[in-house]
């Protein structure tokens, strides 16, 4: 998902990994098939900002690579 900023809106296929970090992601929705929208992201590479089932959720880059998204059309 960091590379969400270009796409401006994803499809989450799943999330990686089975640490405290890919937990918590899942635990915070997202789940297979949901929608994530990019908002913002701060300068220097830093966090992103997501929108995803009616909230948004800062994410560092590290963190955002756990998740696996689509962008309609096709898988990045």
């Amino acid at each position: 998902m960091a590379d969400l900023p270009r796409l401006g809106m994803g499809r989450v296929i799943k999330v990686v990994g089975d640490g405290p970090a890919s937990e918590r992601l899942r635990e915070l929705g997202f789940a297979q098939g949901t929608e994530v929208y990019f908002c913002r992201q701060a300068p220097f590479a830093g966090p992103i900002v997501v929108a995803l089932r009616g909230y948004q959720l800062c994410l560092r880059l590290g963190e955002a690579r756990l998740v696996l998204v689509e962008k309609p059309g096709g898988t990045i």
